[in-house]
């Protein structure tokens, strides 16, 4: 029986100790914090949390409720959500006969795992074969690192007191959109700023574009391709001057500017490797790392998503126990929770014209699907891209309500190598929102 040791319980981890163990090995799982990592416990999970109550709030104040939000109330469904699933994760774990030790994990050399105890002991384990999945965390450039202690980030931000009045988030990507979208949504009044001259850099034009006209008419200060030179903080409040010369007094303030890996205390100097911010360089479709070990998620760069560290982990386990296994990074969705939300997967209209691919677009509007003028959520877009000689799909992005949901549609097509002709030929359901994609292909 193979011995595997996993170093992060996070969402690369616990599916590379699960699936190893379902293959018949010793797993032994090691976590310094807690089970599910930065996604269950301070990232995903609680902040779909908040931006559901936020979305029902705001929904409240359209039709004319002038209450406060409860706060309070949602911090605690947030929490209550994040311990449910992390007790469950630990069933799971137990279940399969995974032992989870906690403390800190490093390299001694290729086959010896050393774990700091939290009493300070250390413990030795064996392994024929490791995982790395220990995660990244918010990264915080000058001026921000001066505040470090006094400015929130994804570790800390679902820990507010209460909602501020003004909050100033740096940082125009997935995190900090969202958790603009959400703020606002509570009655915050927010700023938010962002070095590049749009919102979402790595997304579609086209989507980034809607997003900014929906964060435009709900106040959402925005402060495009300016960064931040000075920060001081007097009388409870925080003082940011921009490069273009404005100057914003606001309560708080949110990082969300990048993530790092944080790898000095891994060992991987005993086994020849070298880790940057951006972490180490795997093969990217095993996810072999050196010899018998692997790293997943975060940590090696490929894609900073949930959903990839836990394929990562999988593909990762089932080559360390024999079964080969291929991690397609072109195959993992995207999805961003504001609103409107935004889903994407394959290729982009930049990356086709990067690559020089001949390629046609389909594109149909919310406007004209019933389900959305039935309730009342016309905003945004279907826009479907197919090589334009063979019709083979090659990617897509949506905007609009659900699509986080529906995005998936494209995930089987693409896996499934289906042309614009076979995807044409589905019945969707009416009415619904997903019917959009049979429209788009039939512009």
């Amino acid at each position: 029986m193979k011995k595997i040791v996993v170093i992060g319980g996070g969402p690369g981890g616990y599916p590379a100790a699960l699936k190893a163990a379902a293959l018949g090995a010793q797993v032994t799982l090691i976590e310094k914090k807690h089970l599910g990592g930065v996604c269950l416990n301070c990232g995903c999970i609680p902040s779909k949390s908040f931006l559901q109550q936020a979305h029902r709030y705001q929904i409240a104040r359209e039709e004319g409720f002038t209450g406060v939000p409860d706060f309070e109330k949602i911090k605690r469904t947030q929490q209550t959500a994040t311990q449910k699933l992390v007790q469950g994760i630990s069933f799971l774990l137990k279940k399969a006969g995974v032992t989870v030790v906690q403390g800190e994990g490093s390299l001694k050399d290729e086959h010896t795992v050393s774990v700091r105890l939290p009493s300070g002991e250390e413990k030795i384990l064996q392994a024929d074969g490791i995982i790395l999945a220990v995660g990244s965390e918010s990264f915080l450039p000058p001026p921000l690192d001066r505040f470090k202690d006094q400015i929130y980030d994804n570790s800390n931000f679902f820990t507010l007191p209460a909602l501020p009045k003004t909050l100033a988030i740096v940082g125009g990507g997935v995190i900090g959109c969202e958790m603009a979208d959400c703020m606002q949504s509570l009655g915050v009044e927010v700023h938010l700023i962002e070095m590049q001259p749009r919102l979402l850099p790595l997304e579609d034009e086209s989507a980034s574009r809607v997003l900014t006209q929906s964060f435009t008419k709900r106040s959402v200060a925005l402060h495009l391709g300016v960064r931040v030179t000075e920060m001081e903080r007097a009388n409870g409040k925080f003082t940011l001057t921009l490069s273009d010369g404005k100057s914003l007094q606001v309560e708080a303030v949110l990082a969300a500017v990048g993530r790092a890996v944080h790898a000095e205390n891994l060992g991987l100097e005993t086994i020849g490797v070298t880790a940057t911010r951006k972490g180490v360089t795997v093969q990217a479709q095993t996810l072999q790392l050196k010899d018998n070990i692997y790293a997943v998620g975060d940590m090696n760069g490929l894609c900073l998503l949930a959903h990839a560290a836990t394929r990562q982990g999988e593909v990762a386990a089932s080559n360390l126990c024999g079964v080969p296994a291929v991690y397609d990074n072109a195959q993992v969705p995207r999805a961003i929770y504001t609103s409107p939300e935004i889903a994407s997967v394959g290729l982009s209209r930049t990356q086709l014209q990067e690559q020089q691919i001949n390629f046609k677009s389909h594109k149909s509007f919310l406007l004209a699907n019933g389900r959305a003028v039935a309730q009342g959520q016309t905003t945004g877009f279907v826009e479907i891209f197919s090589h334009a000689q063979t019709e083979r799909l090659l990617g897509a992005v949506l905007v609009g309500a659900q699509v986080t949901e529906w995005i998936h549609v494209f995930n089987v097509a693409l896996s499934a190598g289906m042309t614009v002709p076979q995807l044409k030929n589905v019945i969707f359901a009416h009415p619904t929102l997903a019917e959009s994609i049979g429209e788009a292909l039939r512009a």
